[in-house]
């Protein structure tokens, strides 16, 4: 076995670590089946999996070679297809190496799951941390207050967009739209109109408030704030322009209100898991304070300034521990981790380990966007886990706090009965997009992709949408990709030679981006970036030659913590008084950071990055490429993610077939984390 296992090392089929744990394992028992168990499960962690299924050790491929030499794999290994999964399980648990977890051995078998001892650590602490016990205690009445007032409707917004038409039914599917009016029956819909067109001052909409009840609306932005209120862990989720910002906005102004009458303010913390990431977050939460309808104290009390998770750790130099730990908590009350889908397994354990027992805690992101690039898809598998809705108690107090019964929109929606996980009361899914809406065509590709549906994506193209266009990837499709990037990209450098301030340039670059799926290869970043750097000398607006130049844009590849820079942190090249080159990033704070080329970590040029280095971003203008072939990385969750980093505009060079494969791929990751928070042991 350790010799086949040696060849696919040696044909680069599967990793040098996979083979030389395979043999490690192999020097402390000699059963050939251990040594192909601990090969595959080093595999598929590699691959982001958290353990292998131990299932497809009796049945399918394994190291995505082809049957006939994966069945030559099993009978080297002495496996019988034939047999049971409960005999090869006993079989596994008999050796040294393995056990169900009681013992500190290399690998651990629980649950028809074979981990590495460390990852099945991870797993079950994580979980164990989802699920505490606590409930929080909450003036029920008190707080229905605070969130009726900070949630109350904005009239403003709501006549400012009123569709001009006096059409019954666009009317009333607008005023059920934006009042999130999900029980029309019994509504007076004439005179509701009526007020609607009518209006001329958002005052003159009050009326609504009597004509439309509370208790026929479902506002899930502040179902979410009102699950905050009584629970330790909040799991809030959903796709582009959904409000989750807005949302915890509010939802912190709830809890330091009520802090503030118990006398306590409490200390909120938010973090990110990149740089870019958490200068967005500031930069939302930024402006969503002026908007929240409350005291100025309470304004005051909700931090404005967002970090990265490692920062809050705090990192020790060339080490994997971090100073915040389990027997060293973080001072704080309350934390929000913004894109909490970018969050691996091992970072979410240290994180939850390093928080004080009273905390609360606050994950946001998007479930449907790519999981995170190391193992595990805690955000996923979170969500998954707490689709069986809400338990009669919670969906109770949750209409104490919103006015609206969840009991009665469960059996309408048809819904199955709530799990008894406690994880299924401390999840919301924000469902309704404020950004896009039935005149974007960012939004409803982004729709028709997440559902996997092919026709209504192929349909999207040819409806005249005009903030998005598909283009064919042929040679003269692909001059037209590098005259859009250098239209694209032109801004910022002309910015440069006018002199503007270094934010400004910024600013500038970051409204236009390039993505694409791979790194190599004429339509990955290194082809890519060589060709828009030469259309962009071609207009005479950055030399031809020469690595350093002012206006060359850098991604940071390594985190540089004694820099204070981290992985996916973009800077640009620019002279200094002395006209002296420094690359200048703009840090989570506003503030800038300016570094000699010489000083920098391990970086690249970035024209293009690669849509997995995108996550956290959002550009006006995206351009996304696919490559010409189908390759494993292109699936559903990557084509989605790169979709909704466009704001206002999407271009997509790629073929129909390419695309259509690329949705129809989707990314499944082996995990125990959904088992474990329904069926807690």
């Amino acid at each position: 076995m350790i010799s086949a296992l040696k060849k696919l090392d040696q044909e680069g089929r599967i990793r040098p670590l996979d083979y030389q744990f395979a043999r490690f394992i192999h020097e402390l028992d000699d059963t050939p089946c251990l040594a192909l168990v601990a090969a595959l499960v080093s595999f598929e962690l590699g691959r982001g999996n958290l353990c292998f299924e131990l299932d497809h050790l009796l049945n399918d491929t394994l190291f995505d070679l082809n049957r006939t030499e994966s069945n030559q794999l099993r009978m080297l290994a002495n496996i019988d297809s034939q047999s049971a999964t409960e005999k090869l399980t006993s079989d596994l648990l008999s050796s040294k190496v393995i056990s169900n977890g009681g013992l500190s051995t290399p690998l651990v078998l629980d649950r028809s799951r074979l981990y590495l001892y460390r990852y099945w650590q991870h797993e079950c602490l994580v979980a164990e941390h989802l699920l505490k016990e606590t409930r929080l205690f909450a003036n029920l009445q008190e707080t229905r207050a605070i969130l009726d007032r900070l949630f109350q409707r904005n009239y403003q917004s709501l006549l400012e967009n009123r569709p001009d038409t006096k059409n019954s039914n666009d009317l009333q599917d607008y005023l059920i739209k934006w009042l999130d009016i999900e029980k029309p029956d019994g509504i007076d819909w004439v005179t509701c109109q009526q007020v609607l067109l009518s209006a001329q001052q958002p005052q003159d909409l009050g009326k609504l408030d009597q004509l439309v009840p509370l208790s026929h609306c479902l506002n899930w932005q502040k179902t979410a704030a009102a699950m905050a209120a009584t629970q330790p862990l909040v799991v809030i989720s959903g796709g582009p322009g959904t409000g989750k910002t807005t949302t915890v906005t509010r939802l912190l102004a709830m809890l330091v209100e009520k802090g503030l009458s118990c006398g306590k303010v409490p200390d909120i913390r938010l973090v990110a898991p990149t740089g870019k990431a958490s200068a967005r977050l500031t930069e939302s939460i930024g402006g969503a304070l002026p908007a929240l309808n409350c005291s100025e104290e309470v304004r005051s009390k909700i931090p404005d300034q967002a970090g990265t998770i490692h920062r809050l750790l705090g990192v020790i130099p060339n080490r994997p521990e971090f100073r915040h730990n389990i027997n060293n908590p973080l001072h704080l009350d309350i934390l929000v981790v913004d894109e909490a889908s970018m969050v691996d397994l091992p970072l979410m354990r240290h994180l939850l380990d390093a928080l004080p027992s009273h905390a609360q805690v606050i994950l946001l992101g998007d479930r449907d966007q790519l999981a995170s690039v190391d193992a595990g898809s805690v955000l996923g598998d979170i969500c998954a886990a707490a689709e069986g809705g809400y338990s009669g108690d919670q969906a109770n107090t949750l209409e104490l706090l919103t006015g609206f019964n969840l009991k009665d929109w469960a059996s309408n929606q048809q819904s199955e009965p709530a799990e008894t996980s406690k994880i299924n009361n401390r999840f919301c899914q924000l469902q309704k997009s404020y950004r896009f809406d039935a005149r974007s065509g960012i939004g409803t590709l982004a729709k028709a992709v997440n559902r996997g549906d092919l026709q209504q994506t192929a349909n999207v193209w040819q409806q005249g949408f005009n903030d998005i266009a598909l283009h064919p990837l042929d040679d003269a499709h692909y001059q037209q990709l590098m005259l859009l990037c250098a239209q694209g990209y032109t801004p910022y450098l002309q910015a440069i030679h006018q002199q503007q301030d270094e934010k400004a340039v910024l600013h500038s670059f970051n409204r236009f981006r390039l993505l694409c799926a791979l790194r190599e290869g004429r339509l990955g970043v290194e082809g890519l970036n060589e060709g828009i750097r030469q259309a962009l000398a071609r207009k005479n607006l950055i030399p031809s030659e020469g690595l350093w130049y002012p206006g060359r844009p850098v991604l940071i590849t390594r985190n540089a913590h004694d820099l204070g820079l981290y992985n996916g942190d973009i800077g640009i090249a620019l002279p200094d008084q002395s006209s002296r080159l420094k690359v200048v990033f703009e840090l989570p704070d506003g503030s800038l950071k300016h570094l000699l080329p010489s000083r920098l970590p391990e970086h690249q040029t970035v024209f293009a990055m690669t849509i997995h280095k995108s996550q956290g971003s959002e550009f006006h203008h995206t351009v996304m490429a696919l490559p010409e072939q189908m390759t494993p990385v292109l699936t559903r969750e990557l084509v989605y993610t790169g979709i909704t980093r466009a704001k206002s505009k999407l271009d997509l060079f790629a073929s129909s077939s390419i695309l259509a494969k690329s949705i129809n791929q989707r990314t499944l990751r082996a995990s125990g984390l959904k088992d474990r928070l329904l069926n807690p042991l």
